[in-house]
C-alpha cells in the first residue's frame, strides 16, 4: 500500500483534470460528477432483512476507505461509519503494515445502522452500485492488492445469506459487464483505523484522489438513491469529541 501522500499516483494519466477539479473542489455538488468509475443501476435485493427499529452493523470492503465511507457517511439510517481493518490479526492492523498485502486485512468500513430506516439490502445495494466495482479481483480503481479486495464481512448466517442471494441476483441480471468477484468472509474482527484516516474525504475535499476517485461516488448516492442519501455526513471524529 503506498503511503497517503503517494496514493494519487495511480491515475497520473487523469492528473491534470484531477488538479482541475481539486481547484473547484467547493464548488464541487453544483457541477456534474467526473469519475474514475461509473456508478451502475441496479434492481434491490430480492431477499432481505426485516425492517424494524433498533441498532445493527455491516461491514463492507471495495478498495480504500476514504470513498467507502464517505459514501456511507451519507445514508439516512447510518448513525457511524467507521474506516478500519478486517481480516488479519489486531497486531498486524496498521496501515503500513496491511499495506504490504500479506496480513489478510482488508482496508474496509464498520457502518452502524437503523433497520427500520435503512436495510441490509439497502446498504449492500448502495455498496454495489455506487460504493465501488465489485468486478474488480483485488484491486479498486488506482489501487492494488488483496488489502483493496471486494469484500462483505457478514456478521451473521442471515446477512451472509441475504449477501450471496443478491450476488447471485446480480449476475443473473448481468447488469455488470463482468462477473461479480466480491466475497464473503465470517468470523472475522474488524479494527479502526488511525483517526488520519477517518472523516478523510469530508475533511479533504479537494484532495485530488478524493475529487476524481470519491466525491464522484457521493454524487451517484444523491443522484441514484435520494430517498437515501443525506446531506449532511455522518462523522466519526465529531461524534467522539
Amino acid at each position: 500500500m503506498t503511503n497517503i501522500n503517494n496514493r494519487s499516483t495511480g491515475f497520473v494519466r487523469g492528473g491534470l483534470a484531477a488538479l482541475a477539479l481539486a481547484v473547484v473542489g467547493a464548488a464541487f455538488w453544483l457541477t456534474p460528477a467526473v469519475s474514475a468509475e461509473d456508478a451502475v443501476k441496479i434492481p434491490p435485493p430480492a431477499i432481505d432483512e426485516k425492517a424494524s427499529p433498533g441498532s445493527e452493523k455491516a461491514i463492507f470492503a471495495g478498495g480504500c476507505f476514504w470513498g467507502v465511507q464517505g459514501v456511507f457517511q451519507h445514508v439516512k439510517g447510518v448513525s457511524k461509519a467507521v474506516s478500519g481493518y478486517t481480516g488479519g490479526a489486531k497486531d498486524d492492523a496498521v496501515y503500513e503494515t496491511v499495506g504490504t498485502g500479506r496480513t489478510g486485512h482488508a482496508e474496509s468500513v464498520e457502518i452502524t445502522y437503523d433497520p427500520s430506516k435503512v436495510t441490509y439490502g439497502q446498504l449492500l445495494q448502495v455498496y454495489f452500485s455506487v460504493a465501488h466495482n465489485p468486478t474488480q479481483l483485488n484491486y479498486q480503481g488506482p489501487d492494488s492488492g488483496t488489502q483493496y479486495r471486494s469484500t462483505i464481512f457478514a456478521e451473521n448466517d442471515a446477512q451472509k445469506k441475504i449477501a450471496q442471494s443478491y450476488i447471485a441476483q446480480l449476475d443473473k441480471a448481468k447488469v455488470f459487464s463482468e462477473p461479480i468477484v466480491t466475497t464473503l468472509e465470517t468470523g472475522k474482527t474488524f479494527y479502526p483505523a488511525e483517526n488520519y484516516h477517518q472523516d478523510f474525504l469530508t475533511l479533504n475535499p479537494t484532495y485530488p484522489y478524493i475529487v476524481y476517485n470519491d466525491l464522484p461516488k457521493v454524487a451517484n448516492l444523491k443522484t441514484l438513491f435520494p430517498s437515501l442519501y443525506s446531506e449532511k455526513p455522518v462523522l466519526v471524529l465529531s461524534a467522539s469529541n
